[in-house]
């Protein structure tokens, strides 16, 4: 009869080596040394990273709470879509128009696809409309249909901000209007604009399309065909200039998310990719609506032309002075270990820097299942400080897991019983030569 299986601890004793890496062409960069750079941005605040790893690239005012008028719909896009993750509702779902949605329509100077009374418009066609071309009626209508009222999803999106780590974000509206401007939908409120830093819309940007890739594909739509193929079709433009066949058209960029009051002035939050390396950027009151755009492409091509992810190992590939971690319990005594996915740093064009690997192996018990998590690799570069990252916990979350390339079944009870006597044994004589 076998024993009983031992329970994997998650966490327990660690096995934990660093050793110096040789020199690897290229440098990731620091954020405190990025600014250096002298884009000369026009804008309030501003801040670009490299989407995968989490490291700033540049950073001018990025913790500073400012207005970011529309940019809010971000977090009004990921609420949806979390929602119709949790099946709560679903995309093809009708929503008839409210009275709500109905008077915002008729704001004018607000972005919106003119909604009706007596209209009904699917899920999915509201979200389109919000994500592309910025539509406050459609926003404030998913907004009711998710939470029941507009107050009562500004909640969600506060509470949300914080599980996110967004420190210097407070909503009082799910559109990004001034609270004081909806009428008889007024807020009564102390804070009249919704708040957030730069540094917080990239958190944003980065939690949207990380949890919801679907959520590029509707934003990099550049023109929108609302109530297609009926009397009062309508057709806009996306408010994202840098989309192919538009004004700013920018190679790579697929989103995100404009926003202007007056308050706010002209900002954005964008993303491009070029070389499997996306760039997130954000811009807060640049002076007029094509600035947004051309300060943004200054960030853009400092980071495709300045930085670049380079791969250091391959999927599978074994680490060296790492090729096995230790198993207890297991017919076999260790477990051949392998990068359970690419590893990729970032590095500066031109430049060099050294990294220390760490691995990390968990304690493990058999049986161990091909595939399974054993541990944890990370190449940090030397001096990088958790300041150099968008969140502390890129830092410590940086690094790919370490798998077992072989499965490891328990051994039997005879077996395990023999190797403790031959063990004990061994053990005794050890101490009995010194040695």
């Amino acid at each position: 009869m076998k024993r009983k299986t031992w329970t994997k601890r998650l966490t327990g004793l660690f096995l934990s080596v660093a050793v110096l890496a040789t020199a690897m062409g290229g440098a990731a960069t620091k954020a405190d040394a990025a600014p250096a750079a002298d884009l000369q941005l026009a804008a309030k605040s501003a801040i670009l990273l490299e989407a995968t790893t989490g490291k700033i690239l540049y950073a001018t005012n990025p913790d500073v709470p400012l207005p970011p008028a529309s940019m809010s719909k971000m977090m009004s896009e990921y609420l949806v879509q979390e929602a119709v993750k949790q099946k709560k509702i679903s995309w093809d779902e009708q929503v008839p128009v409210s009275e709500y949605a109905f008077y915002v329509a008729k704001i004018s100077d607000a972005s919106g696809v003119y909604l009706n009374a007596g209209e009904s418009f699917s899920v999915k066609e509201l979200y389109k409309a919000m994500a592309v071309v910025s539509a406050n009626d459609a926003t404030v209508l998913l907004a009711e249909k998710v939470a029941g009222s507009e107050p009562n999803f500004v909640q969600m999106m506060n509470k949300k901000a914080k599980e996110l780590g967004m420190t210097n974000t407070s909503f009082v509206t799910s559109t990004g209007l001034p609270a004081n401007e909806l009428g008889p939908y007024s807020v009564q409120t102390d804070q009249v604009e919704n708040l957030m830093s730069a540094r917080d819309s990239a958190i944003l940007a980065r939690a949207l399309i990380r949890d919801f890739p679907e959520a590029i594909e509707v934003s990099k739509i550049p023109r929108l065909t609302f109530r297609e193929g009926k009397p009062d079709e309508l057709k806009k433009a996306n408010y994202n200039w840098m989309l192919p066949d538009l004004n700013n058209y920018y190679p790579g960029a697929d989103g995100l998310k404009t926003g202007y009051t007056q308050a706010a002035g002209y900002c954005f939050t964008g993303t491009a990719t070029r070389d499997n390396m996306r760039l997130i950027s954000v811009v807060m009151g640049t002076e007029n609506e094509t600035k947004r755009f051309v300060e943004t492409k200054k960030l853009f091509d400092y980071g495709f032309s300045n930085f670049k992810l380079t791969k250091q190992m391959d999927k599978g590939a074994t680490i060296k002075g790492f090729e096995t971690a230790p198993v207890k319990n297991g017919v076999e005594l260790t477990v051949n270990a392998a990068a359970g996915s690419e590893v990729n740093v970032l590095t500066k064009i031109g430049s060099e820097a050294k990294f220390t690997p760490t691995v990390t192996f968990q304690e493990l018990t058999a049986p161990i299942k091909q595939g399974q998590v054993i541990g944890k690799l990370v190449l940090k570069e030397e001096g990088t400080k958790d300041s150099d990252y968008l969140q502390p916990e890129d830092a410590a979350k940086a690094g790919v897991d370490i798998v077992a390339s072989q499965e490891v079944e328990e051994g039997s009870w005879i077996r395990l019983f023999f190797r403790s006597i031959i063990q004990f044994f061994g053990n005794l004589f050890g101490s009995v030569t010194g040695k």
